[in-house]
């Protein structure tokens, strides 16, 4: 890298974090270069410095890379949890992903599906932005009534405890049986904010069950199964 470009832009290039993360760490005096901590504003750096986050030294990707991965239910999409659950990213290690890897957005603990993981922090927060307009869609299974949602008002936006959502499209399955108490829904959304899914259907008075994210703009589940990932070509404007 030659061009001189941003401390925290670098480290977002590098797939450590974003880089409204990268500005954070670097606040927390978590990063150094040339062994020196630095503090805002972010220094310039062309990647021939020595950077490290938290001691450990940290070198660009060559490429940007994308993998799409069937996320298992129970697993953590964080890099360092807490309680000391089983992480996403612990999971890919322990399956041979080598490269320092963020995600693009989040599944929840109890969700499951296609989560998109990259070595870019720049090709994340540009995935992830509601300005790209990439569409995410689900299979949801939900316990109750589903008459009681409101397609039409969902699709106009809504608003849940001051929270303002943007449209959302909901198709109840053809072959739904009303016999039960379970249905499946199709939801796509175009923003995915935190447990958004589960804070909508809880509105109507319906219990998400299951979650499965079955695409992510042109990324697709396609035929992995549960746990497997598969490397995907890099789709950007």
């Amino acid at each position: 890298m030659l061009e001189k470009i941003r401390l925290n832009k670098y480290l977002a290039l590098c797939g450590v974090c974003s880089r409204r993360d990268a500005e954070k760490y670097i606040e927390q005096g978590r990063v150094s270069v040339n062994g020196k901590m630095v503090s805002q504003p972010a220094p310039l750096v062309d990647g021939t410095e020595a950077i490290a986050v938290d001691g450990k030294s940290i070198q660009a990707a060559s490429e940007v890379k994308v993998w799409a991965f069937y996320k298992p239910a129970g697993l953590v999409t964080t890099h360092k949890d807490e309680q000391g659950r089983e992480t996403v990213f612990d999971y890919v290690k322990s399956q041979g992903l080598s490269e320092r890897v963020i995600s693009v957005g989040r599944l929840d603990l109890n969700s499951e599906g296609l989560l998109l993981l990259t070595n870019n922090g720049e090709f994340a927060q540009f995935a992830e932005s509601p300005k790209t307009e990439w569409k995410r869609v689900y299979r949801v299974r939900v316990y109750g009534d589903v008459s009681k949602l409101d397609i039409d008002q969902l699709q106009q936006g809504i608003t849940i405890d001051g929270v303002q959502y943007r449209q959302v499209d909901v198709e109840l399955e053809k072959d739904f049986s009303h016999k039960g108490q379970n249905a499946w829904l199709q939801v796509t959304l175009t923003e995915g904010k935190n447990r958004e899914i589960r804070k909508i259907m809880e509105y109507f008075d319906l219990q998400v069950n299951r979650l499965i994210r079955l695409s992510y703009g042109p990324y697709t589940l396609g035929n992995l199964k549960i746990g497997e990932m598969r490397e995907e070509k890099v789709f950007a404007k």
